[in-house]
């Protein structure tokens, strides 16, 4: 007959192994892009919950110049500064197609040449590729952000929806890429003044 203290000791060896595979469970989900909701003592997600693909910033493309008008892109030229600072992703699955609910942080900041200009103007893109770097949907949003006078740089939640049709492929082959929709003129200042 087992003693007292062996069947303490059978009973912590059997809660810390529960422990172990409840932290191993949650490790491996945290390794699913931005699945905050998964957390081992809610009730889980709801049945439709899908992998995300994965979601980049370019990193050329995370920075853009917007000049004032009339001025040379250079840098007393700048009026605003935009940077894509960070994206969150959540997906949910229906129909062959996946339901893409996207908020990207835009932050603007003030440039020599912003005078007494409180909103900065850019425009994004959020493009989906498959294998192959295949083009599958491309969309250019306008944004604003909007800077108080006695402030240098400010930032907004951008929300995007988006469907995506699957058309036989998994979430995982799939990739949402962002970056900031830049002509030469701002192209050619990164090149030369921001070390791009």
């Amino acid at each position: 007959m087992q003693s007292q203290a062996g069947r303490r000791q059978r009973r912590r060896r059997v809660a810390l192994t529960q422990r172990t595979a409840v932290l191993t469970a949650a490790a491996a989900l945290a390794g699913c892009s931005f699945a905050s909701s998964l957390n081992p003592f809610s009730s889980g997600p709801s049945p439709s919950a899908a992998a995300c693909p994965a979601t980049t910033i370019l990193s050329p493309l995370a920075h853009t110049a917007v000049f004032a008008p009339g001025r040379e892109g250079t840098p007393i030229g700048v009026a605003f500064y935009g940077i894509l600072d960070e994206a969150s992703i959540r997906c949910d699955a229906a129909g062959g197609a996946l339901h893409v609910a996207l908020d990207v942080i835009v932050i603007g900041e003030r440039g020599p040449a912003a005078g007494g200009g409180t909103a900065a103007n850019f425009d994004y893109f959020v493009a989906v590729t498959g294998p192959g770097e295949a083009l599958i949907s491309k969309r250019t949003l306008p944004v604003t952000v909007a800077i108080p006078a006695d402030k240098k740089r400010a930032g907004v939640t951008d929300h995007l929806d988006e469907t995506i049709p699957l058309a036989g492929l998994r979430p995982a082959q799939l990739t949402i890429d962002l970056g900031f929709q830049q002509g030469p003129e701002v192209v050619n200042f990164y090149r030369h003044f921001r070390g791009g």
